[in-house]
């Protein structure tokens, strides 16, 4: 069992100030570093800071944009889906993963960039840590550089396989 910690969500969008964590993260700011794991000209994929579920990855247009399918064209939205496919598939390689859940978060107050959650739950959680629950949780994997960066290591392998 991993250990984990509490982490103070509120706190830590107070500190963004209305900035943008991914187009911070993405202007190489380096207090938003997060772990790649997947990039191409259009999208990257990393990993969540706040693994709330192990394994879990935000996938992420490069460009800012907020409406979910309103600012793409049908083919640049495909795109990005085919990014979350292939994420989702080495996620699925990676981790012991019963169901993946993907799902686009965020709002016009907080982390309005478009991005989509990939979050693997592993077999036997139990049901009332499952779907919204995984996600909503303030306890998070106390994961060091170190296994943050050999996590993303092995995700990058699996990447590179395709989907």
């Amino acid at each position: 069992m991993r250990a984990t910690k509490r982490v103070d969500f509120d706190q830590i969008r107070e500190d963004l100030r209305g900035r943008c964590f991914i187009c911070e993260m993405l202007a190489g700011n380096p207090e938003y570093q997060h772990e790649v794991v997947y990039e191409d000209e259009s999208a990257v994929a990393f990993l969540n800071r706040y693994q709330t579920l192990y394994g879990y990855v935000l996938v992420a247009p490069k460009e800012h944009r907020e409406q979910v399918t309103g600012d793409f064209t049908s083919r640049e939205y495909l795109d990005l889906q085919a990014v979350v496919h292939r994420v989702g598939e080495a996620i699925r390689r990676t981790v012991p993963t019963e169901r993946l859940y993907v799902l686009s978060l965020g709002s016009q107050q907080a982390n309005s960039h478009v991005h989509w959650h990939l979050a693997p739950a592993p077999p036997g959680l139990p049901l009332d840590r499952q779907q919204g629950a995984a996600l909503s949780t303030n306890e998070v994997f106390d994961l060091t550089p170190a296994e943050q960066a050999d996590l993303a290591s092995r995700l990058r392998d699996a990447c590179r396989v395709g989907p």
